[in-house]
């Protein structure tokens, strides 16, 4: 006999389904889900495909969370094997999707499915939040549910993400938290004039240099017990006219903070403007938000997985809150515990993308032993 969670994730691996397109993904999952008895609810837009399914209208509220959207493949003849042709190989699943994150949304259905079959009346509320535009520009994907049962007064009380998080093995690690996003273009004006008659001009560049050093120098925070140090970086520095001879006009600078909870982004906006306030430039800041950090610490579903892990996978997890950011960002929003738990990100995103096949009965497991120990305690 074959593994359901394999039969199922290599189904929604043929699907090809590039960002921001669903290509049928949600399609399938969905008979499966009404099978069961859960209600559907499509909450589209911009044509990103989102899918509400809930069952149960108790609390707690229980909840899996993911995308059925992929990246792009990249060169095609660089793939050993079709990227949306599925193919086992020496223990491993390949396609585009394997560990980001098909795998994952095959293992939380039939964990599902496993947990209503022992207990078809058990205590709670079950329920999915899938999205196709989350590895695109997730506008219109995760954060338009979030709109519509934010506006309904829906709390979500647990909710796991399938983003693939272990390092080396299945359940080596876990993210309990993600840091925020804090972009921003800082424009410094100077005067622009020739390069022999600099009396004539300012040069932003050079007044500049000063401030850059002592922001790349500032410790703006120590981080926590989750949280490593927020990170000042500049990514793109650009200024001149392309001539050796003129002193330019304006600098640009394109920077990111990487930032935990331990600071706030007004309180960051505030410190970099009164660094650069004291070096007397003149200047102007663009300001983005990507994300706020989220953090789920030790309580009822970080312990349930704890458990869980060491159960399945014979292994102490690790609670990290390394990496980019996710769609957890706007789930925060509702939700009051929240991790993601998934396979392998070593190959996320790679040519040859790919995860091992008997991780993913392990991970259906791991997905119905947490919810054991939440809903039935």
């Amino acid at each position: 006999m074959t593994d359901p969670t394999l039969d199922l994730a290599r189904q929604i691996m043929s699907c090809p389904s590039v960002t921001p397109d669903d290509a049928g993904c949600m399609e399938i999952i969905t008979g499966r889900l009404q099978a069961l008895g859960f209600s559907i609810e499509f909450i589209n837009r911009n044509g990103v495909t989102n899918l509400w399914a809930r069952r149960g209208e108790t609390a707690p509220l229980f909840v899996f969370a993911g995308h059925t959207d992929v990246v792009p493949t990249g060169p095609l003849e660089k793939w050993t094997s079709p990227p949306f042709a599925p193919e086992i190989r020496d223990g491993m699943l390949y396609g585009r999707g394997a560990a980001d994150m098909k795998s994952s949304l095959a293992a939380s259905v039939t964990a599902v499915e496993a947990f209503v079959a022992a207990h078809p009346e058990h205590p709670g509320s079950l329920a999915f939040l899938l999205t196709s535009d989350e590895e695109g520009d997730a506008t219109d994907g995760t954060v338009a549910v979030v709109e519509a049962l934010k506006a309904r007064g829906q709390h979500l009380d647990y909710c796991i993400i399938g983003e693939p998080t272990s390092v080396d093995t299945l359940g080596d690690m876990i993210k309990n938290g993600r840091r925020g996003s804090l972009s921003g273009v800082l424009t410094v004006k100077g005067i622009q004039c020739h390069i022999a008659y600099p009396e004539k001009g300012r040069n932003p560049i050079h007044q500049a240099a000063p401030a850059i050093a002592e922001l790349a120098a500032t410790e703006w925070d120590q981080g926590n017990e989750y949280f490593p140090p927020t990170t000042w970086q500049i990514s793109n520095i650009h200024g001149g006219t392309g001539a050796t001879n003129v002193i330019p006009g304006h600098l640009e600078i394109k920077f990111n903070f990487r930032f935990s909870t331990a600071s706030t982004p007004e309180g960051l906006q505030q410190r970099l403007g009164a660094i650069l306030d004291k070096h007397g430039l003149e200047y102007e800041i663009k300001w983005t938000l990507g994300a706020r950090p989220f953090l789920t610490g030790r309580g009822p579903l970080a312990d349930a997985a704890t458990t869980a892990i060491r159960e399945v996978c014979g292994i102490e997890t690790e609670l990290s809150t390394t990496g980019g950011t996710s769609d957890g960002r706007f789930i925060a929003e509702i939700c009051s515990q929240m991790l993601e738990i998934g396979p392998s990100n070593n190959t996320s995103h790679k040519i040859d993308e790919c995860v091992a096949v008997d991780a993913l009965p392990k991970l259906s497991a791991v997905y119905h032993r947490i919810l054991e120990q939440i809903l039935l305690k």
